[in-house]
């Protein structure tokens, strides 16, 4: 199994200065490229490979105007161009979007292939360094001098903070044991998430607590002038205290996926387009502060890892406007409506509870069908295979369309 192990770099300035100059020439390499591949595609219709744009880069170096190519080891360059053609798969395979120039105010990064960096028990060498790269291991279950790393990335980030990625090929581990308990996730605004049983995981709202800062910097920030070195260390304020608010809510998301899937062998999310729901203005800001994309993420790789199931249930899939006792489904159910009676069994239900018990339905059925059930769980994606169509004859079940009649707000 592939994995990659991220800890903090504290390069001196002689390093700082090699890297910065690295990660210019990268830069540099990855921009050209990319307007090169442009323009051929537009004027002569055909593609850049791999080979193309590294015979380019040989002609590159030779340029007098770009001696200073050869001024930083060259694997970090043929690392960008890989990176670039391995982006390029991506778009074309619908699983990412078109590649973009790379800018100098943003996340810079740079990748040493294993003929470009050595491992001295814990001290790491880069090529054209001078002595020992400072890290901070900060993994307690893993010894760094045993890793044998395959690659490393040199980050350094907006905020200036520095940082070195570890890429390593590591057995597989062990699988969890059995916890005996599944359980369905209606992710929300209110509560971060809403289970079918149990009490809800509340929302941190990690940027309430720096909102004034984040206002007060913003707004000193504003009033700096462009290009000047103060408007620099007030963008550094502002990017260091956003920092913290990413931070904190990785460390949140870590924590509850991992409980969950600590705690239970099935696991039920709801397919959420999160980028149409930003689409909202009343609603888009709470939405991206909540990370509901990370943390199913999160959730897929730690289920595959540890042994555990999870199955994502249709977006169209009328989770709240099913009756989760008798299955009477909802003609209408507005978003102020929080608790609502079903006009056909009399079940008084929450609605974020109700949500979460026909989503854990959902994948249970879906769990079945993999395993060879009768339940054909076509409402629910299968994570790793192509999208179940919608199934013609389902189980019976008594659902009917109705108006309901709100019996409560919130």
């Amino acid at each position: 199994m592939r994995t990659a192990y991220r800890c903090r770099a504290y390069p001196d300035a002689a390093q700082q200065a090699m890297l910065n100059r690295t990660f210019g020439c990268v830069r540099v390499v990855w921009n050209r490229t990319l307007a090169a591949r442009q323009a051929r595609y537009a004027t002569e219709g055909k593609s850049t490979s791999y080979a193309q744009a590294d015979r380019a880069l040989t002609v590159m170096k030779r340029d007098p105007d770009l001696a200073f190519l050869g001024e930083v080891s060259c694997v970090p360059l043929q690392q960008a161009l890989r990176h670039q053609h391995a982006a390029f798969r991506a778009f074309f395979a619908r699983r990412a979007r078109y590649p973009r120039f790379k800018s100098r105010h943003g996340r810079q990064s740079a990748t040493w292939t294993r003929s470009a960096f050595r491992m001295r028990g814990t001290e790491l060498h880069l090529a054209k360094m001078t002595g020992p790269l400072q890290v901070t291991w900060t993994w307690p279950g893993t010894a760094l001098a045993g890793l044998h790393p395959t690659s490393v990335t040199v980050a350094r980030d907006p905020a200036g903070r520095w940082f070195v990625t570890f890429h390593a090929e590591v057995h597989n581990p062990e699988p969890l044991p059995a916890a005996g308990a599944a359980i369905g996730i209606d992710l929300g605004l209110k509560n971060f998430a809403v289970r079918s049983h149990g009490p809800p995981i509340p929302h941190p709202r990690h940027t309430d607590r720096y909102e004034q800062r984040l206002k007060r910097h913003q707004r000193r920030l504003a009033r700096c002038q462009k290009n000047s070195a103060n408007r620099a260390k007030a963008a550094r304020k502002v990017a260091r205290t956003h920092a913290r608010v990413a931070d904190a809510r990785r460390d949140f998301l870590h924590q509850a996926s991992t409980r969950l899937i600590r705690q239970f062998d099935v696991i039920a999310v709801e397919d959420l387009a999160v980028k149409n729901m930003v689409r909202n203005r009343k609603l888009a800001r709470a939405i991206s502060r909540t990370g509901w994309g990370e943390f199913r993420r999160q959730l897929e790789y730690k289920a595959q890892r540890h042994g555990r199931v999870l199955a994502v249930a249709d977006r169209w899939f009328p989770s709240s406007k099913t009756c989760s006792a008798c299955g009477f489904v909802l003609a209408e159910l507005d978003l102020g409506t929080r608790q609502w009676t079903c006009p056909a069994c009399g079940a008084r239900h929450d609605r974020d509870v109700n949500a979460a018990k026909n989503i854990l339905a959902a994948g249970l059925a879906a769990a079945a069908a993999k395993n060879g059930g009768d339940a054909c769980g076509a409402d629910v994606r299968h994570e790793g295979q192509p999208p179940v169509q919608t199934a013609l004859k389902q189980e019976p079940r008594p659902a009917r369309a109705g108006i309901p009649a709100p019996q409560g707000r919130e």
